[in-house]
């Protein structure tokens, strides 16, 4: 006679699953404020939708992962960063027009579910959603037997903002003569982890506890470090009229993120050397021969976000977010140009 077959035979544990949800509702309750209408474990998350103090209130809506930064994770053991790193990505997409995050969804999917690893990685969602006043809503965790590599799994975030229609930021009214400004990064964030695991890993010969020296940390540290919101640096600014156009650089860096954002017949022109270049990419770049062009279209190259100013409102940006503790330098200048490209000089 057959022996009965359960779930669990076919790698999926119930147990494990409710184990890790129950863990997870209190991480998401503690983010939630009066806008929340639902608890987690509903079918669908609800969210006061009503804001009279806006003429016309427009939802702005992304979604994105950490890519291969996740392995670098796995290799150091290291689970709570990541999440953070998610949420704080997905608030930098839809801060550049100028939203003000609402609510945050993930999803989570592993080959064998261990509760404490899972918990661990919405933590970071957790504390990423609190700092950016922001609810963790909902989400998904998949079990997935024979999908993925024991001890890995994969995360993406969904996030909704909201900004009132007349202060939207979509750099229509960029011209000739705006300035340029940059706010920091302090690593790679989560871009360019392919190559930068093939030139520490492969070309270098490192692995993640290796100690650099001229990193000053080991390489997994080093490729830890966290991906910045600019949410803090730029709140008070988001409604003054100053920020003509924000752009978040990601995937393609300076090159193909800031057209992205420039109206037709002006270009940018980049002023080399006129930001910190930190030692990890001067580090890549020599342990591989890798060309300026292709660093600087994998890796923000030590800039996390883009504004562009009016000359006349850039001393008032840069007081605004040095009061605020951070660092702004002025990068370069709006030209015309026929063609939207970044041009370095």
């Amino acid at each position: 006679m057959t022996k009965p077959i359960t779930y669990s035979d076919a790698g999926v544990s119930i147990e494990a699953a409710n184990a890790a949800v129950e863990r997870i509702k209190e991480m998401a309750r503690a983010t939630f404020n009066s806008r929340t209408l639902s608890e987690i474990g509903s079918f669908g998350g609800m969210f006061d939708a009503a804001f009279p103090s806006m003429r016309a209130p427009v939802l702005v809506a992304s979604a994105d992962g950490v890519g291969t930064k996740l392995k670098v994770a796995f290799e150091m053991n290291t689970h709570h960063t990541v999440g953070r790193d998610l949420v704080n990505h997905c608030v930098n997409d839809i801060l550049v027009q100028g939203a003000r995050p609402l609510f945050f969804l993930d999803y989570v999917a592993t080959g064998a579910l261990a509760p404490e690893v899972i918990a661990s990685v919405v933590e970071g969602m957790a504390r990423g959603c609190r700092e950016n006043n922001c609810v963790l809503l909902g989400g998904e965790t998949a079990e997935m037997p024979g999908f993925y590599a024991a001890g890995e799994y994969d995360v993406a975030g969904f996030i909704v903002g909201i900004v009132d229609r007349e202060k939207v930021i979509d750099g229509k009214s960029i011209a000739a003569g705006d300035l340029v400004l940059a706010l920091p990064s302090v690593g790679l964030h989560t871009n360019g982890y392919s190559l930068a695991r093939k030139l520490f890993y492969e070309v270098a010969g490192y692995d993640a506890a290796t100690h650099v020296e001229e990193l000053g940390t080991t390489v997994g540290q080093a490729l830890l470090a966290p991906h910045l919101s600019y949410l803090p640096a730029l709140e008070g600014l988001l409604d003054a009229g100053l920020i003509k156009g924000l752009a978040h650089i990601t995937g393609g860096g300076l090159i193909d993120n800031i057209p992205r954002i420039l109206p037709e017949g002006t270009a940018v022109e980049i002023k080399r050397g006129a930001w910190p270049q930190l030692s990890v990419f001067t580090l890549m770049q020599r342990l591989g021969n890798v060309s300026e062009t292709e660093m600087h279209r994998t890796f923000n190259m030590g800039v996390g976000m883009v504004i562009v100013c009016g000359s006349a409102g850039a001393q008032a940006v840069r007081a605004h977010v040095e009061a605020r503790g951070e660092s702004v330098y002025e990068i370069g200048r709006v030209v015309a140009g026929g063609e939207r490209v970044v041009e370095f000089v």
